[in-house]
């Protein structure tokens, strides 16, 4: 059903990668969402109204706010869509991030609200008004935000939208909240027990916690988030399956929204070859993994120097105590500068995030394998952090 939808109201659905395309995801999203939400919020709090309840009032809000959300979220594709400018020349894509956010603490900020009007109702308790109108309308409501949730999450996957996510994943929760309302009419028609306030305040206090949940989530590629473990594999293994390249390493990925993610990485080539040629693979390395991964990716080259054999002894060495220390990822660009009186060993060492070795030992541990060789060894390291997030 959701793909003949897609099929009809999306030209050319199936490139999610063009921004146009994603642009006209969001746009069909967030009309579908403002229309379904309005339809819930007028029923829900009509009804509410007349069986007195404020759990289905509450619940009506709710909706009111998630229309307001997929309000924000159309005009979040908007305006994530603009091209580059002057100011912004990485483009205006983690625009759709802040609309993810501002939806988020706007569910926080309701669910503060109704918690409130709860809490007063429990103290003041009033009779529901029970009807079989009622209980066909909150049934209703529940299968319409569970295709809401199913719709959302599914076009959220396909372009990778945190925020149609985060909206979809709203929705579920409101199948539970409305679950819970439905359930204190049917308990207090059976039992005659007045539970619509405290279920009210189970709907306000799940939707708050959802509200801080979705903020934690959209806030988190705007601090700066690990890059998918995926997208990181592919460009190692891609890049490593090219004759002629004998390592990666300095993998850096940067996100500025979706279909605008830059990287840059080392590329260790033969310090022999010719300069022309290594250059040459460099070039073909970025224009094809930029494309088929659809990166911006820049790659630096690296020459190694495989036909000394000092070098091949210490990179056998150093990397066989990297190996050892737990923390310590792996070393890359190691060369060897000899003097006269000792022999600097200089190299790269990747440290992990969680790494409990400090410089000092770490850097302790390499200089007692070198001088295991040879007294006059001495290492000089460059320490790096692992921003490949894995």
């Amino acid at each position: 059903m959701i793909e003949l939808l897609c099929k009809a109201f999306v030209r050319n659905h199936e490139n999610t990668s063009d921004p146009q395309v994603r642009e006209a995801y969001g746009k069909f999203a967030g009309v579908v969402g403002i229309i379904s939400n309005v339809i819930l919020c007028v029923a829900k709090i009509l009804i509410g109204i007349v069986a007195g309840s404020i759990a289905i009032i509450a619940d009506g809000i709710n909706n009111m706010a998630d229309a307001s959300s997929s309000i924000i979220t159309l005009l979040g594709f908007k305006l994530s869509s603009k091209p580059e400018s002057e100011d912004h020349p990485y483009g205006h894509a983690r625009i759709e991030y802040i609309s993810g956010m501002i939806v988020s603490v706007l569910i926080v900020v309701v669910g503060v609200e109704l918690l409130k009007s709860s809490v007063e109702k429990v103290i003041n308790p009033e009779p529901l008004d029970f009807s079989i109108t009622l209980v066909v309308v909150l049934a209703l409501a529940i299968v319409i935000k569970i295709c809401q949730a199913l719709f959302n999450i599914n076009i959220g996957k396909r372009i990778n939208s945190v925020a149609l996510i985060a909206t979809g994943a709203d929705s579920r929760n409101d199948v539970i909240s409305t679950s819970v309302v439905l359930l204190s009419v049917i308990i207090g028609k059976v039992f005659n027990l007045q539970i619509d306030g405290y279920m009210g305040c189970l709907v306000a206090l799940f939707i708050i916690w959802s509200g801080i949940g979705l903020v934690k989530e959209t806030a988190s590629p705007l601090l700066g988030e690990a890059p998918d473990p995926g997208l990181v594999d592919s460009i190692h293994e891609m890049a490593m399956a090219y004759e002629g390249v004998y390592g990666t390493h300095d993998l850096m990925v940067h996100n500025y929204g979706p279909g605008r993610i830059y990287a840059s990485i080392h590329i260790e080539v033969d310090g022999d070859a010719d300069i022309m040629e290594s250059h040459d693979l460099i070039d073909n390395i970025e224009m094809t993994l930029s494309k088929k991964l659809h990166i911006h990716l820049t790659c630096h080259l690296d020459p190694i120097k495989f036909n000394d054999p000092l070098v091949s002894r210490m990179i056998e060495v150093t990397a066989k105590t990297a190996a050892a220390m737990e923390g310590v990822k792996n070393i890359h660009d190691l060369r060897v500068v000899p003097g006269k009186t000792h022999t600097n060993i200089i190299f790269d060492v990747v440290v992990a995030h969680n790494c409990t070795l400090t410089n000092k030992e770490i850097h302790s541990a390499f200089q007692n394998a070198v001088r295991e060789i040879d007294p006059a060894y001495f290492v000089v390291i460059n320490y790096d952090k692992d921003y490949s997030g894995k």
